[in-house]
């Protein structure tokens, strides 16, 4: 009985809060997902805090179709994804052996895309090139309850702000080429809620999260050039709708021996219900089909055709009391293609490495990075929605492209 319970006690120490963390370190770029929603840092023991930076590096190129490129020039798009950078930050408080309190803030969603002003003008124009940036910040607030040991169940609230703004210029955009969008900071309140159980004698922890939809209304400044300028003043004015996701997230972790951790995540995010319609563009849009097609079509200026699941998975070793290294790989469906010129992938596969120092054992330092490959796609402007246009709206196509992702964290336990 005593090498039994001194054995279980080796396992748990072995594989400690340190190097749990390394579900943490993911970057997303499938839609607009960014920061993957973790909530990992909340189930750690006692009281603990963290924070960390990632980038990704991207290189998303491809080639305008015939009808959307100048005559006699080069139809290569030019690379269109900025390098962009996202913060994570968490404190979880056990304040009772029952409760528990966590605070979570990440930046879930977001865009940073420039094209190029080519002699192509497939995505430029005397105007400007097209640009797009879209960001977000979410505030989690967890309530914890633990009736044993073993489970956690938690809930609580999600402040979320949004702002944006965007240029669609050139040929791959036709009437709605010199189109501007631009959105103030707005806010809206959502709520997440989960379980989660654990057994700490072999390090195995599980949790399942779901995080609402949460809705924004907003007044966007939007603008446009001729021909379409001349339909505002019957379009009007109103509030925009856009409503940011649900999604669903499960976390599993189990050590396999006293220095060896086993993790997995998947996600899915309902992109399928997703749309950007600002509301000038949509009352627009409308009018101008009613005078060409005699069929009122009020146009999406983004949407996706499927839910994204993603999945990541790998194991972590621990070399010795201050060094642990880990290797990972995860796969992601992509939100459907054809997809939108303003993120031209299908998914991805990825694979990378991490390494964890711990200066002492209730903090660590831990660095990870990723390479990603993109599916291939093929970007469509938002005309496909006009029966029988699906094929003409097809701009160009993404192949042979490719990502790093960096991340650097420091957590604390005390």
């Amino acid at each position: 009985m005593k090498d039994i319970v001194k054995g279980s006690k080796l396992f748990k120490s072995a594989l400690s809060m340190g190097i749990l963390t390394v579900m943490c370190a993911q970057i997303h770029a499938a839609a607009l997902d960014r920061s993957g929603q973790p909530i990992t840092a909340f189930l750690q023991d006692g009281n603990y805090a963290e924070a960390s930076i990632s980038v990704l590096d991207a290189d998303v190129s491809g080639t305008a179709r015939p009808h959307y490129a100048a005559a006699n020039t080069d139809p290569a798009t030019g690379n269109m994804a900025n390098n962009y950078q996202f913060y994570n930050a968490a404190l979880k408080l056990q304040l009772t052996p029952q409760f528990s309190f966590g605070l979570i803030y990440d930046q879930p969603f977001g865009a940073d895309v420039t094209y190029e002003r080519l002699a192509n003008s497939t995505y430029s124009s005397a105007a400007g090139a097209t640009t797009a940036e879209v960001s977000t910040q979410n505030l989690s607030f967890l309530l914890g309850y633990q009736p044993t040991e073993n489970w956690n169940i938690y809930a609580g609230p999600v402040y979320q702000t949004i702002q944006g703004d965007l240029a669609i210029n050139g040929l791959g955009f036709s009437e709605a080429s010199g189109y501007g969008y631009d959105v103030k900071e707005d806010s809206a309140v959502g709520w997440l809620a989960g379980v989660a159980y654990q057994i700490p004698e072999i390090a195995l922890k599980a949790a399942l999260t779901y995080r609402a939809e949460i809705k924004h209304e907003f007044n966007a400044v939007e603008s446009f050039s001729l021909p379409l300028s001349a339909l505002v003043p019957l379009a009007g004015t109103g509030q925009t709708e856009l409503t940011t996701p649900q999604s669903v997230n499960f976390d599993f972790q189990t050590g396999l021996n006293p220095s060896t951790l086993a993790f997995f995540n998947a996600r899915w995010v309902n992109w399928k219900d997703f749309y950007i319609k600002p509301y000038q563009f949509g009352k627009v849009t409308e009018l101008l089909t009613t005078m060409q097609l005699n069929t009122p079509i009020s146009l999406n200026l983004v949407d996706y055709d499927k839910d994204q699941i993603s999945i990541n998975a790998g194991l972590a070793k621990k070399l010795n009391t201050q060094w642990s290294v880990m290797a990972l790989a995860g796969w992601d469906s992509g939100a459907g293609n054809p997809t939108s010129t303003l993120g031209p992938i299908d998914g991805y596969w990825t694979a990378g490495l991490g390494a964890q120092f711990n200066p002492a054992p209730n903090y660590f330092i831990q660095g990870a990075f990723k390479y990603l490959w993109f599916g291939d796609a093929t970007g469509q402007a938002a005309t496909y929605a006009i029966p029988g246009n699906a094929e003409a709206a097809k701009v160009a196509d993404y192949s042979d492209n490719t990502a790093w992702g960096y991340m650097l964290k420091m957590g604390y336990k005390f």
